[in-house]
């Protein structure tokens, strides 16, 4: 999977949030198989109360964080946000210094994307040399003018943040797919947000994103670390099934065995 510069094997991206402690964390992202996770500059503390640092739970030769511009409700805060990132990870060994995850939202109460400012920073970013994968709504005709701005990825949500709804517009992101690789079949689309279970993750898959990217479907599950798991198989279950292609769906019954050459059963005495 390639996202402008950046190649990867897993198409999972998760998230470091809302763990119970960075020690989980480590091992969830270990037993995903994630090489990509995000960083939210403005929400997540470099150091917790307890003194420990998230950088050092996070195994650098192996993952590349993401910055994440979260909680962001303005153009001009997530521009801010996503150029501070850029300077705190320019000291690290770390590729992610050079791209973002731009969220800008509408409202605290549905984080939904706001599409205006979305675009205007998409723009401004892209213009100060960033690669931009960006969050938004299952809008295709946002996600085509998202693209020809420069974005490197279009993250359609599946539903809103943490919901855990899973993919409630499938048409939708069907349509986001046909109009973001039409004569570009490698665009990257990434499918962020909603996701609740390892089913919605194969869904998505199936749908032919490339990715998804999540967190609290992990990191608040019951047993974080059986659902990181389950996200890994589900993801690799979803690519093969889309790449396989799914048979038609019929109205009647469709016998898995052959009949030609089957001498009939005589009633007969």
């Amino acid at each position: 999977m390639k996202v402008g510069k950046f190649s990867f094997r897993s198409r999972l991206f998760t998230g470091t949030g809302k763990y119970p402690s960075y020690e989980l964390m480590q091992q969830c992202m270990d037993a995903s198989g994630c090489e990509v996770t995000t960083v939210a500059v403005r929400r997540e503390r470099l150091i917790d109360k307890d003194g420990k640092n998230i950088l050092d739970h996070l195994d650098l030769k192996r993952l590349t964080i993401l910055p994440n511009t979260a909680g962001c409700f303005s153009a001009e805060d997530a521009v801010r946000h996503a150029r501070l990132a850029r300077e705190l990870l320019s000291g690290l060994e770390n590729p992610g210094a050079d791209w973002v995850k731009l969220e800008c939202l509408a409202d605290k109460r549905t984080l939904l994307p706001d599409p205006v400012d979305t675009l205007k920073a998409t723009e401004q970013l892209v213009k100060d040399g960033f690669t931009v994968l960006v969050y938004t709504s299952d809008d295709p005709v946002l996600a085509k003018r998202l693209k020809n701005a420069g974005a490197a990825s279009v993250m359609p949500a599946g539903s809103p943040i943490g919901s855990g709804q899973g993919i409630l517009n499938p048409n939708n992101i069907r349509i986001c797919l046909e109009y973001l690789k039409e004569n570009d079949p490698d665009y990257p689309v990434i499918v962020d947000a909603g996701v609740g279970t390892a089913s919605d993750v194969s869904a998505a898959m199936e749908l032919g994103c490339d990715g998804v990217l999540l967190n609290t479907a992990i990191a608040s599950a019951k047993d974080p670390l059986r659902m990181a798991w389950a996200m890994r198989y589900a993801t690799d279950a979803g690519r093969l099934a889309y790449l396989a292609g799914r048979i038609p769906k019929r109205l009647y019954a469709n016998a898995s065995s052959p009949t030609e050459g089957v001498i009939a059963a005589s009633g007969s005495k």
